[in-house]
């Protein structure tokens, strides 16, 4: 082989590393454009929602108080009545039944617009994806806004067990994290075939913290371990999913300047952790 061939061999190499890289990238601006959209979405959805279920819970509670201030009315009145009138017209409104169901059936509209609340205030927290400035953000909330989205992902799969630690405020892009997180979680419980367990542990070592993900699903096998990562890689079957998921974790771990980890074992299951530092070098913090 000649000199020249082996110098075209060479550059056509090149080309097609560089083609891959602009891939690679090109894939996860657009993921990213595609989640900064989502993300306006949700919290428009979430601002407008907001309005109604406030007045509606305002409502619920003034109803409370309505309901307790009525049934004391005709429980007075009917003191008045001979007792056979009373247990009469209380046989025909059934009233004994309704003065002890109205008010639970009160507490549970009143606990049920209380998940909606919480829930509408996790997605607003969640859903700032359009947030391109570093700021000091609590690790732990970030994971329980996402663990309150993803929970119908997760609920029928697998049982959630937290073990946090003490953690400092870091600086980072919270929106991001929770998108590393989220993908984490639901990768998780998409690896239990059955009923399993997803175990969320935080801690520190010096000046960084970590976040584990472990589950007890059916694991990666060691030589699928270097391609995890990779963008279009995926375990899943085909059609479940992009494989852009762990990318995009990655790219916006190594964006704060971390990195993620991996120990998995075929049949017992996978743990990823995410180790980020407590500071960022000149991160412009807001």
């Amino acid at each position: 082989m000649t000199t020249a061939e082996q110098q075209h061999i060479d550059t056509k190499a090149e080309q097609a590393k560089l083609q891959q890289q602009i891939a690679m990238l090109t894939n996860q601006l657009l993921q990213s454009e595609k989640l900064a959209s989502i993300g306006q979405l949700a919290a428009g959805v979430a601002h407008e929602i907001n309005n109604p279920v406030g007045y509606i819970a305002s409502n619920m509670q003034v109803l409370a108080e309505y309901c307790q201030n009525l049934i004391a009315l005709v429980n007075e009145l009917a003191a008045i009545l001979p007792e056979q009138s009373r247990q009469a017209l209380f046989a025909k409104y059934d009233f004994n039944y309704l003065k002890t169901d109205v008010p639970v059936l009160v507490k549970e509209s009143e606990e049920g617009l209380s998940r909606v609340i919480g829930i509408i205030s996790d997605l607003k927290d969640f859903s700032h994806i359009e947030q391109a400035e570093f700021t000091v953000a609590d690790l732990h909330q970030g994971l329980q806004s996402t663990l309150n989205i993803v929970n119908n992902e997760i609920k029928y799969k697998a049982d959630v067990v937290k073990d946090f630690g003490q953690l400092p405020q870091i600086e980072c892009m919270p929106a991001q994290l929770n998108q590393v997180f989220m993908n984490l979680l639901v990768n998780a419980a998409h690896a239990i075939e059955a009923k399993g367990t997803v175990t969320i542990t935080t801690g520190t070592d010096g000046d960084w913290v970590w976040v584990a993900v472990k589950d007890t699903g059916k694991g990666i096998k060691p030589e699928q371990k270097a391609q995890i990562f990779e963008p279009f890689f995926t375990t899943k079957p085909k059609g479940q999913g992009t494989g852009l998921g762990l990318s995009l974790s990655q790219s916006i771990v190594d964006k704060h300047g971390g990195r993620i980890e991996l120990e998995s074992e075929v049949g017992k299951g996978s743990c990823f952790t995410v180790w980020l530092p407590v500071h960022q070098r000149n991160p412009g913090i807001v």
